[in-house]
């Protein structure tokens, strides 16, 4: 979809980083953190995030500690793409990356290769303790992972995974703390 010379890769060097972690995590506070970061560099960004995810805001990025930006909702990965303009925008900004589709891997290369730096947040593991959707391939293709940590409800130390309290085994539940809880590997291992 990019057609680019090999004098405009060379001149403008784009990367991916990925923030994951389990709910409560802090992964959506580093996000909006490293934007308000390129913001303040006066670099011009796009943020998105599923239009599935309407917990707080429909067009909004918050945070569980309620600081929020404006952003995209928008409904699949390929979309993303009809938002950025390569010429202008420098930081591409995405939440809650776990529930796109595959494609978000092949949208975040396409970014990264026309010389954006692509920042995405989300859950690297689901309810279960399994790898969640794209994220294992996005973590293999980034140049940076940081993985944030919450504090274990049950014993105080460092969680990350994202224990569901409510009954139910899809995949995606969207919910916030009446709904998940996060753990260290000892106490999720010793759940029934």
């Amino acid at each position: 979809m990019f057609l680019e010379t090999k004098a405009d890769r060379s001149s403008k060097r784009g990367w991916i980083e990925v923030v994951c972690g389990s709910m409560f995590s802090g992964k959506t506070e580093e996000l909006l953190r490293r934007i308000r970061r390129a913001q303040f560099a006066k670099q011009k960004i796009e943020l998105f995030k599923p239009a599935m995810d309407t917990r707080y805001a429909e067009a909004e990025l918050v945070s569980h500690d309620a600081s929020a930006m404006p952003s995209t909702p928008v409904h699949n990965a390929s979309e993303i793409l009809l938002f950025v303009t390569l010429d202008t925008v420098e930081v591409v900004g995405i939440d809650e990356v776990q529930f796109f589709d595959e494609g978000i891997v092949n949208v975040c290369n396409q970014l990264a290769n026309a010389g954006i730096r692509v920042i995405v947040a989300g859950l690297d593991m689901d309810y279960l303790g399994n790898p969640f959707g794209p994220m294992p391939k996005l973590m293999a293709i980034a140049e940076y992972v940081s993985k944030v940590h919450a504090i274990c409800t049950q014993c105080g130390d460092l969680a990350h995974y994202s224990h569901r309290i409510v009954s139910g085994d899809k995949q995606v539940l969207l919910g916030e703390k009446d709904a998940y809880e996060p753990l260290c590997r000892h106490c999720f291992r010793l759940l029934p």
